[in-house]
């Protein structure tokens, strides 16, 4: 049996039903609804060939030529979709929830599979992404100079019941030239913003939502302006942590990286930090004295943070100074403090 239902009718569900993915791997991988699997009708070179025979010679030809490419291949799809889904339920979809998708599910429900066709393919479901970052929420944002602990503070809020977007996990960055930590890959920007949106999904919009506080840009990634804007109008906490502090917990997520990608990323700022304290930094970076490198670049980081914070209207900043090595504390103390101001100040 194959039933045709919107995105939002999948995503109600009762039970999990694995969604299969029949564009290109190529298509796959520049964007896709989280959770799917790519079960691709043709390969990269193959959807070439259907285009150029759909344009050059006709619909009719480019069908046939599909048929023609896909014949032995049908077996494969059907024993990759019982491993994926032994129960027999599936979803499917292509681009625009046409022959592709079509063709598959008709294979899918003749072995016996109950089949949901996602109405309106990728394409659809994209236009449901972009409708999330439209959609009004209560956002408080988290503030606070570099080492201050924002990522770990936010995790202790989600602990505590608090709704919270971790943007920087979505982009797979943490924000400053050495954001990547030499080890994450960052995602495309469709997929952050597909991942992005399927988190708002399961938010109540009318509840307090933590996020922290960044630039529109997270690495390579842009935050969706109309998210982006609605995070620079909302309330901003900013912690103060000492120095001291900050130094010691930077110096003990930094210092044990590889010295040649903390070389190169500093040299990604030397404009901004200036030639003396570029000098002065990498020096520091191979003689292995972590803290001194921490310290110089810090100056770069906190002023850039200032800056940016003059950007926001004054009413809506509220300064609290966490003096607490316990994360969870701080936590609690961020949530007393709030208690008392609006969400919209």
């Amino acid at each position: 049996m194959i039933k045709t239902i919107s995105i939002t009718e999948f995503f109600t569900l009762q039970n999990a039903v694995p969604l299969a993915d029949v564009r290109t791997p190529a298509e796959f991988a520049h964007g896709h609804i989280p959770g799917a699997f790519n079960l691709p009708l043709f390969s990269n070179e193959e959807r070439v060939l259907i285009g150029i025979t759909y344009k050059k010679v006709g619909r009719e030809e480019a069908i046939l030529l599909g048929f023609d490419l896909t014949g032995a291949k049908w077996s494969g799809f059907i024993k990759y979709a019982l491993k994926m889904s032994p129960e027999k339920r599936i979803a499917v979809h292509c681009w625009r929830g046409g022959m592709r998708s079509g063709a598959m599910a008709w294979a899918l429900d003749l072995y016996g599979f109950e089949v949901f066709l996602i109405e309106g393919g990728y394409k659809r479901y994209r236009n449901w992404v972009l409708r999330h970052f439209e959609q009004a929420y209560e956002l408080c944002v988290l503030g606070g100079r570099t080492g201050s602990g924002k990522t770990k503070l936010l995790r202790e809020l989600a602990s505590l019941g608090e709704q919270v977007i971790d943007l920087e996990d979505l982009a797979q960055h943490q924000g400053s030239s050495y954001g990547t930590m030499n080890k994450m890959v960052q995602p495309s920007q469709e997929q952050f913003e597909n991942n992005l949106a399927l988190q708002l999904k399961d938010v109540d919009a009318n509840r307090r939502i933590w996020v922290e506080d960044e630039s529109r840009n997270i690495g390579k990634l842009n935050i969706p302006a109309p998210f982006f804007i609605q995070m620079k109008n909302a309330m901003l906490v900013d912690v103060h942590v000492e120095l001291d502090q900050r130094v010691k917990s930077l110096t003990l997520e930094y210092g044990p990286l590889d010295k040649n990608f903390l070389t190169e990323c500093t040299l990604r700022i030397q404009k901004r930090l200036g030639p003396l304290q570029t000098k002065q930094a990498i020096a520091a970076i191979a003689d292995g004295r972590m803290e001194e490198f921490v310290k110089i670049v810090l100056v770069y980081y906190d002023k850039t943070y200032l800056k940016d914070l003059t950007k926001r209207s004054a009413d809506k900043i509220f300064s609290l100074e966490l003096t607490s090595a316990d994360m969870l504390e701080n936590a609690k103390q961020i949530l007393n403090f709030t208690s008392a101001v609006p969400t919209k100040a």
